[in-house]
């Protein structure tokens, strides 16, 4: 006993050594010791988790959040709220932030991350209370890591890539994904616009690029009336009133051209006497422009010439409306100031190519579109390029009543693309419903548990413990009992069939036979960075606040 109570006083001792030491160097300073800074990081993980369970899963519960001016936005996906979120606590915003990143690089998994970095320190504490090191957790956590990233890459199945996309496996992924985010008639119409959007741009032996997918929103009808539009919509109209606001196969000239009156980039001035040398500088000033817009009408009546195909100038630069004028009356439909990301889809979309100057000028080098037409909605004017041959550049056109479906859509299809766009780069996929959560749990109890020597062993416990967090929120959400729902889906792997949670019936199914699929990048990315995090906190002893404070006290 005296030797227990030597060693207590030493360790007092020390502490209090420390402390002063810091006292001494800043008297102001806030210094928070081992226990208050470990609990109050466990505290701070698991109010996140609390917060942010209800969310998971196709049953999951909305938010509504409310900024400073009153507006509203209702969601549930876990990425928009930590963004908008105003969390204070500083262990809780790290939390935050990792899982922020997580959907930055994969596209989702930003709830399931906060809550499995949530539940590894709740499992934690459990043998933290008991006495037990972090030091001794931690390596648990790390043995328990390495062989879950070993048996992921194990436990999920094969699937084809861009060369030869199956189609049916694709729907089912983007159907997962999006069911997660929207409400079920919703997701389900999504899911065929966001596979065709992503095959109609992908190519074989090339990275997937999906800022050659526009986003188009449109307040207008119901959300049911959403489309992908195997083309491009603008998001402007024409400028002259009498111009055409129909053709059918079209050809398409896409240019880097101004066709109005140029400035002068210094200063000039020009002197005249009488209205007859005035007139004669007005003429020539026009005649640059002018000559461009007839080298672009000489080849439309060249192209069109015997037939009656329409004629569409887009540009990036403006057309004045004399110009303007001319077209009309030649019969081109003239669109300026495109946007340049547009020009780039254009091409890809109609064909042919963008051009910098008139000399370039040629029916080479023209795109062609089965239908371009305007689209007037109130104030505002689309335009449509649509019935396009072989396009590797399409348009999602969201459709809403109101700014919250709106805002609602356009995450989830980010979120959907994205899930199509990792299948066809990892060319794997991962049965899903908590299928892989509970396998993991069986594995690493049955077989990492063994390799592992000493007290490190409850570190692998903590661990799998924690992976079983995901089907028992999903069976919560749903309005099912968490335990009965684990030993049902336990007893089914025991006799060897892989089996995730059915929330409609509570019991165990096969996900693979009900085309349930996660992402592999997505539980890959979880695994690697929730332990980091959560092992980062459990080894913080201090919490001092840093920063120099000039204000005097």
């Amino acid at each position: 006993p005296r030797a227990n109570r030597t060693h207590i006083d030493d360790r007092i001792a020390h502490h209090c050594t420390r402390a002063m030491s810091l006292k001494s160097v800043n008297p102001n300073a806030e210094v928070m010791n081992r226990d208050a800074a470990l609990f109050m990081n466990i505290n701070a993980a698991k109010g996140l988790q609390d917060v942010m369970k209800t969310n998971l899963g196709p049953k999951g519960t909305i938010k509504m959040l409310v900024d400073g001016a009153g507006g509203l936005k209702l969601t549930k996906d876990g990425n928009v709220l930590l963004r908008e979120m105003q969390i204070q606590n500083p262990t809780a915003v790290m939390i935050a932030r990792t899982a922020v990143a997580q959907d930055d690089i994969t596209g989702d998994g930003t709830t399931t991350s906060v809550l499995v970095i949530g539940e590894m320190l709740k499992q934690a504490e459990r043998y933290l209370n008991e006495g037990l090191h972090p030091r001794v957790l931690v390596e648990g956590f790390d043995a328990a890591k390495r062989a879950s990233l070993q048996f992921l890459a194990e436990f999920k199945r094969e699937a084809p890539g861009m060369e030869a996309p199956d189609r049916e496996l694709l729907l089912c992924v983007a159907r997962t994904a999006l069911r997660t985010k929207l409400r079920e008639e919703l997701a389900d119409r999504l899911t065929t616009i966001v596979v065709d959007a992503v095959l109609c741009i992908g190519k074989p032996d090339q990275p997937i690029d999906l800022h050659m997918v526009e986003i188009m929103t449109m307040k207008h009808q119901t959300d049911n009336e959403t489309k992908l539009v195997q083309g491009l919509v603008l998001d402007h109209g024409t400028r002259h009133p009498d111009m055409k606001k129909h053709v059918d196969d079209a050809y398409v000239l896409t240019c880097n051209i101004s066709l109005e009156y140029e400035r002068s980039e210094v200063n000039s001035t020009f002197m005249y006497t009488d209205a007859e040398q005035r007139e004669k500088m007005v003429a020539a000033e026009r005649e640059y422009t002018d000559e461009t817009v007839r080298k672009i009408i000489a080849l439309k009546n060249k192209v069109c010439d015997g037939n009656d195909k329409g004629f569409v100038v887009i540009t990036q630069k403006g057309i004045d409306p004399i110009s303007l004028d001319m077209l009309c009356k030649a019969g081109i439909i003239g669109l300026r100031r495109a946007k340049r990301r547009n020009m780039e889809r254009l091409v890809l979309a109609c064909g042919g190519q963008c051009i910098n100057s008139v000399e370039e000028l040629s029916p080479e080098i023209l795109g062609k579109a089965g239908e371009v037409y305007e689209y007037v909605l109130g104030d505002d004017k689309y335009t449509f390029v649509e019935k396009v041959e072989n396009p590797t550049s399409c348009t999602i056109l969201l459709k809403g009543s109101n700014d919250h479906t709106i805002s609602q859509l356009k995450d989830a299809v980010r979120d959907g693309l994205r899930a199509v766009k990792n299948v066809l780069t990892d060319k794997g996929v991962v049965p899903g419903a908590g299928a892989f959560e509970v396998a993991l749990y069986k594995h690493l109890n049955d077989v990492c548990k063994k390799t592992v020597e000493g007290r490190a062993k409850r570190g692998v416990e903590a661990f799998a413990d924690a992976m079983l967090v995901i089907p028992k929120t999903l069976a919560e959400n749903s309005g099912y009992d968490a335990q009965d729902a684990i030993i049902a889906m336990q007893e089914e792997f025991d006799r060897g069939n892989v089996v995730g949670f059915d929330i409609t019936t509570g019991e165990p199914f096969d996900p693979v036979m009900n085309g349930i699929y996660d992402n592999y990048l997505v539980k890959q990315q979880i695994l690697h960075s929730a332990p980091i995090i959560a092992t980062q906190l459990l080894l913080t002893d201090e919490v001092l606040r840093a920063g120099v404070n000039m204000r005097k006290r």
